[in-house]
């Protein structure tokens, strides 16, 4: 009896494990190639980019992916206008050694279906805010709790541009703004004693009132 074809076993019986970590491989340079024009496009100075572009290059292909895959969370925009399909096709070019190869790939829609399920399971993974009995936490792509439902506001900071750190969250507790990691553990980087914190497109980040008095805070 002949095998039915799924998703789940496609990649062990039909897809050549040269061939799936090459493309992995050239899909990531492409990714690294939108975040560049990205932040070209914004006017992200030269410094930060190439800041960026060098702590990639220091990580292995699915340490990049998960670098992208986190700066594409606090900058969603960089993917405005991006056709996975050009993505996979221009890897998929870089891939193949004749151009009969290359339409072969193409035209074969189960591999190209599963290599751009790959490619969103990758690289789209958004953390969302929820709220449970009144508060609000943060959970990652896969649902894990990142930080608890413990606070009356929180705001995440999305920016233009970012090398690959990971930036603190704007949140209010008893009437009191702070900055606190999405680390699971809640770890505080600005304590509660904020009458308002705000997001700027720079560094520092964050610019945060006390009493009137405007400050900076280094994140």
């Amino acid at each position: 009896m002949e095998k039915k074809i799924t998703q789940e076993n496609f990649e062990d019986t039909y897809v050549d494990s040269i061939e799936l970590e090459r493309i992995d491989k050239f899909v990531c340079d492409e990714m690294a190639r939108q975040i560049h024009r990205y932040i070209k496009a914004m006017k992200g100075s030269k410094a930060i980019m190439l800041k960026f572009e060098e702590q990639l290059a220091t990580l292995t292909v699915p340490e990049k992916e998960k670098a992208i895959a986190r700066y594409i969370d606090l900058n969603r925009k960089v993917l405005s206008g991006l056709d996975f399909k050009i993505v996979l096709a221009r890897a998929m070019a870089n891939y193949s050694d004749t151009f009969s190869y290359l339409i072969e790939l193409v035209n074969n829609k189960r591999k190209m279906v599963f290599y751009l399920n790959r490619i969103r399971d990758k690289y789209e993974q958004y953390h969302e805010v929820f709220e449970q009995e009144g508060k609000f936490g943060i959970k990652d792509h896969q649902g894990n709790v990142l930080i608890p439902a413990h606070y009356d506001f929180l705001r995440t900071p999305y920016v233009y541009v970012d090398d690959l750190r990971t930036l603190p969250v704007i949140a209010q507790r008893d009437g009191k703004m702070g900055l606190i990691l999405p680390d699971c553990n809640e770890t505080i980087v600005a304590p509660f004693v904020y009458d308002d914190i705000e997001l700027r497109d720079e560094p520092p980040y964050f610019e945060a009132t006390k009493d009137g008095e405007t400050t900076f805070i280094e994140a």
